[in-house]
């Protein structure tokens, strides 16, 4: 598990800063001098794993319902990286005072994410609900912005603008798509927003416990409220699914889903939150290419200008500041 050896990003934090003080290291924390390697390494593995998530995700929910699977997954990858913590000799308690920033960043993100995301993959082709779900750093820098008085550099407001370009160019070619499915372009969105809040929760007061333990508890926690939902939700009779389901819940679930969950936490204790949220934009670019290999969804001159958009957009973010 690639990741898995960077268990301890997330910077610790005593959890007893007074709010003018965590305001500050907000308001100053998009100035960075140098990116670490480590959250280069994490960022291609993050890319590879959450890109060829999208096009396998109809594969997964083919035969049962999103509240089955998610009831399913969600606590399978939590417990599988607090099994790893375990056998590593990492401690599984968290802070008292952390409590209260995991459970709501769980639920903002992780359970709010993963059904509105979910959701939107199965109204939508893969590679358009991979890109409303990942304008996600739009609404990082204005939720920021208005709840936090965060201010961006020139250097982070170029590479957002890139990224709007980007998304813009897919979504024009995609408003058919769209417009016929309303409701998944509205639950794109909300996993968008969902994925934007919780990352600014854990930025503002970044729980001390390692990125392992961390992420494991936030799966599991995020599943509290899904799996009871789903003996009321999910629809249909049990059986056992076929074989080919089976595959595609076993990858969703333990790669990107536990490995890629594990590597966007652990950037996050890295980098910033705009500059973190800015690095997933090159993810819709393997889920498109992914994709249009599986799917035979389209990859035209459209695609590829958002491509360039993308790969502009991590490569102003990823720049030291000052250069």
């Amino acid at each position: 598990m690639t990741a898995a050896s960077h268990s301890a990003a997330v910077v610790p934090h005593s959890g007893t800063a007074a709010p003018d003080t965590a305001t500050a290291v907000l308001r100053s924390s998009t100035v960075t001098p140098a990116i670490p390697a480590r959250a280069v390494t994490l960022l291609v593995v993050l890319t590879l794993v959450w890109g060829t998530n999208w096009p396998v995700f109809p594969y997964a929910l083919a035969e049962v319902s999103v509240w089955t699977f998610r009831a399913f997954a969600l606590p399978a990858a939590g417990l599988t990286l607090l099994v790893v913590a375990r056998s590593r000799g990492l401690s599984l308690a968290l802070p008292r005072e952390d409590w209260p920033t995991v459970v709501a960043a769980s639920f903002c993100y992780l359970t709010v994410w993963n059904v509105a995301s979910a959701y939107a993959a199965v109204l939508l082709p893969s590679g358009q609900a991979a890109i409303l779900g990942f304008t996600m750093p739009l609404w990082a820098a204005l939720l920021g912005f208005v709840f936090m008085g965060q201010r961006l550099p020139g250097r982070l407001l170029a590479a957002l603008a890139l990224g709007a370009g980007a998304v813009g160019l897919l979504m024009w070619r995609s408003l058919p798509a769209y417009a016929n499915a309303p409701a998944g372009f509205a639950l794109g969105l909300l996993a968008a927003v969902g994925w934007a809040a919780g990352t600014l929760i854990l930025k503002r007061r970044p729980p001390s416990a390692p990125a392992l333990v961390l992420t494991g508890w936030q799966l599991v926690l995020s599943s509290v409220p899904i799996v009871p939902a789903a003996f009321v939700l999910a629809d249909g009779p049990w059986f056992m699914p076929s074989w080919q389901s089976l595959l595609a819940i076993a990858y969703v679930t333990w790669m990107p889903m536990t490995i890629g969950n594990l590597a966007w936490f652990s950037i996050v204790g890295l980098l910033p939150a705009q500059v973190a949220g800015l690095s997933s934009v090159m993810v819709p670019v393997v889920a498109m290419i992914s994709g249009a290999i599986v799917h035979g969804e389209p990859l035209g001159p459209a695609q590829l200008g958002a491509m360039a958009c993308s790969a502009g957009a991590l490569w102003l973010a990823l720049r030291p500041a000052g250069r």
